[in-house]
């Protein structure tokens, strides 16, 4: 009887830890909406790399994630859905742009402020974007000798 006892309470206190980390992995991977942020959205020709959790940075600095992405049918582009800490207000001519950490590294959404005195409200559309450069493709037209190489002499 003892044992069986002592099973179920060892039994909870896993499920606990195991709850406990699923909801700190959630909300470090900005998949749930913090109560302290407001929501932007952007439409991108493409989002190649970049998912659902999705850092959104400012200057380097962490200042909110991606929480949704959807091809839109009637524009064939990507509406990206970005939720933003309330602290930081974006002027209404800001740049959001899909930036890589290097060769290597992950892709990240990068903001670039402008000078407007009017900050964007929330659930504003940014509309100066710029999508994702695919690596491949700028590898292949170098090597396939595009944007006007010489070919080499006999």
């Amino acid at each position: 009887m003892a044992y069986e006892k002592a099973e179920i309470v060892t039994g909870a206190a896993v499920l606990a830890v195991a709850l406990g980390f699923a909801v700190y992995a959630a909300q470090g991977a900005g998949l749930g909406r913090q109560p302290d942020s407001y929501s932007l959205t952007a439409s991108f020709r493409s989002v190649e790399g970049i998912a659902v959790g999705s850092d959104v940075r400012l200057a380097g600095v962490k200042v909110g994630a991606i929480t949704g992405l959807r091809l839109n049918p009637e524009t064939y582009f990507a509406d990206a859905t970005l939720s933003l800490r309330k602290d930081v207000l974006l002027p209404t001519d800001t740049t959001i742009l899909i930036s890589s950490e290097g060769l290597l590294g992950g892709n990240f959404v990068e903001l670039l402020p402008g000078g407007a005195l009017e900050t964007l409200e929330p659930g504003d559309e940014i509309e100066d974007t710029q999508g994702a450069v695919s690596f491949l493709s700028l590898l292949m037209k170098f090597a396939g000798g595009e944007g006007g190489a010489a070919p080499a002499a006999e």
